[in-house]
């Protein structure tokens, strides 16, 4: 089995939080009560897309004033990407594709390091670039759980772990959560753009707590 990018205890607080909360924050104002809200409701593992410029900003938000949150970056595109997430604290950085560029400047400087992959030859370039861990994107266009043990299926005696992402909702975590192979499930419905920007903190403390909730389910029928 290789070595992961990822730290056991990482790996353990994302499989322990069993979904991912994906996030886009446009005001860094948002961050804080965003995060606590989350973690308020059970999930304590958040991926901020770099899809606006207050990501950064959010990111070192948090780490100073949620401390229980593994607050990780997405949509981490360049090297240079790489480069300020690594500065600004990110616990992790994932990706929606695998870029070489992008891949080996996270090993240069030590982040952890998600790849996207969709595809069998995406996964063996991951492999061979030494990442274990792997989110697969979209999860829910490229055919699903279905399509995802398809591809895992060679691959399971090197210990892969998936991150599934794309198209996934409450209702989602049941049957990944059942696949060993899952390591936990990326969820852009916990926390929607627009009430993150309306400041529906309730209702986003409701979503974790509901999806906490059917985390523990499956787990204790395993």
């Amino acid at each position: 089995m290789m070595p992961s990018r990822f730290s056991e205890e990482m790996l353990q607080r994302i499989a322990r939080s069993g979904v991912i909360a994906v996030l886009v924050i446009d005001d860094a104002r948002h961050a804080v009560p965003l995060a606590k809200a989350l973690l308020d409701g059970g999930i304590e593992v958040m991926e901020l897309t770099l899809r606006t410029p207050a990501a950064l900003e959010a990111l070192c938000a948090i780490r100073a004033g949620v401390p229980g949150m593994l607050a990780g970056v997405g949509t981490v595109l360049t090297a240079e990407q790489v480069r300020a997430v690594h500065e600004a604290g990110g616990a992790f950085a994932v990706a929606p594709g695998t870029n070489l560029t992008v891949l080996r400047e996270a090993q240069r400087v030590g982040l952890p390091f998600g790849p996207g992959v969709a595809t069998a030859s995406e996964l063996e370039t991951a492999l061979e670039e030494g990442c274990r861990e792997v989110k697969f994107f979209p999860a829910q266009a490229c055919g699903g759980l279905s399509y995802l043990k398809n591809m895992a299926g060679p691959y399971a005696h090197l210990d892969v772990r998936y991150i599934p992402l794309g198209g996934l909702t409450l209702d989602s975590i049941p049957e990944y959560l059942a696949e060993p192979a899952v390591l936990a499930l990326g969820g852009s419905w916990l926390a929607p753009r627009a009430a993150v920007q309306a400041e529906r903190w309730q209702e986003i403390r409701s979503a974790a707590a509901a999806a906490r909730e059917a985390v523990d389910r499956v787990r204790k029928k395993r």
